[in-house]
């Protein structure tokens, strides 16, 4: 069956990386493309995740569904991190094979390897040591996806794959100043110290309404009341931790390519290049920036020139998280989506309200 006529499942449609999966099968040409948006299928209950397969009997499954967060949502929500996910994922990986799909991918994250692990980091790191504890719920049931996925193949000879991206960026980002990662809460500080420093509190006001409250440490931050009504004068941008870590970021549309092209890899190819045990394959942009230069480079594109403070007090997270990619390269794939050009585009998307909640 041709790519273009096989009926495709992308859960989590709505959240990011799903919405980036749908655009670039339709790209593709891929004509039945299957979603559902959570007010329609609640993928944690396992009776209405069981009727839906049984009902539309897809071909192919992409499995982006996913309660997602920034540190400080790892920090305050760890039981609905690792319960959400956990359920998301046994409900949709059992229920495609219990019907019968032959094809599944299932979309990880970098925190599945150790705090204190090699760099770059290599597919081979996984369950080698220790996990971040920040967000350790959240890698652990992304760990238990893989080893389901890895599970049904051994056991019933499906194929069903994994990736695991690095940090991931773009339109549809979450840009909840609580919830949010690290660029999209970055790019909205930015930009409300910028609408501050114009003295443009209705625009501030609008922000608010569009992507949810201003903590009142924002506030104090750009130099607004309590009230939001009335500027001091006084801005400045404050950033989490030292600014010394260093990330490695991914625009969501070369992630969402590379899930296609692993998707689409014949069994040989991708047999050759992974394990029976140790299956997952990383997507990665292939190198890394500070946060302090990444905060620079999110400063210009914002059009930002005033102070930028970083607040030591705060968790810096895992000191460096570069993949190793090679996996992926040997294959044939690699990003082309450049930060600077990627951020443009994401800075762009917010101004025009393509804003996503938390679940990808």
């Amino acid at each position: 069956m041709q790519t273009q006529d096989r009926k495709i499942y992308v859960a989590g449609h709505r959240g990011m990386v799903g919405a980036a999966i749908v655009r670039q099968l339709e790209k593709a040409g891929c004509r039945n493309i299957v979603t559902r948006t959570h007010a329609q299928l609640d993928l944690t209950n396992q009776a209405e995740v069981n009727a839906f397969f049984q009902a539309e009997q897809p071909d192919e499954v992409y499995l982006a569904a996913a309660k997602v967060g920034g540190i400080h949502a790892n920090n305050v929500y760890p039981a609905e991190f690792i319960y959400q996910n956990l359920m998301i994922q046994n409900n949709v990986i059992h229920a495609a094979h219990s019907n019968g799909v032959q094809k599944l991918l299932f979309l990880g994250s970098s925190c599945i390897y150790p705090r204190a692990v090699a760099q770059p980091m290599r597919e081979d790191a996984l369950l080698t040591g220790i996990l971040e504890p920040t967000n350790e719920p959240y890698a652990i049931a992304k760990i238990a996806g893989i080893k389901m996925c890895e599970s049904y193949n051994r056991q019933y000879g499906r194929d069903y794959r994994s990736v695991m991206p690095t940090n991931l960026y773009g339109p549809g980002d979450n840009y909840h100043l609580e919830n949010s990662h690290v660029l999209p809460a970055m790019i909205r500080k930015f930009h409300l110290a910028k609408l501050a420093k114009q003295g443009d509190i209705e625009a501030i006001r609008q922000d608010g309404e569009r992507y949810g409250n201003i903590p009142a440490d924002i506030k104090t931050m750009i130099g607004l009341d309590s009230n939001g009504a009335a500027l001091s004068g006084d801005v400045k941008v404050t950033l989490w931790g030292t600014g010394t870590p260093y990330r490695e970021f991914l625009h969501v549309d070369d992630m969402a390519a590379a899930s296609i092209f692993v998707m689409n890899l014949d069994n040989e190819a991708y047999s050759r290049n992974t394990q029976p045990m140790l299956s997952h394959i990383n997507v990665g942009f292939g190198s890394d920036v500070t946060i302090k230069e990444v905060a620079q480079t999110v400063a210009e594109v914002v059009g930002y020139t005033g102070d930028v403070e970083f607040d030591a007090t705060k968790p810096d997270g895992t000191m460096r998280k570069l993949m190793d990619s090679t996996r992926l390269a040997n294959l044939g794939w690699k990003a082309s989506v450049s930060l600077r050009e990627g951020l443009e585009q994401a800075y762009a998307a917010y101004l025009n309200g393509q804003v996503k909640g938390t679940h990808s």
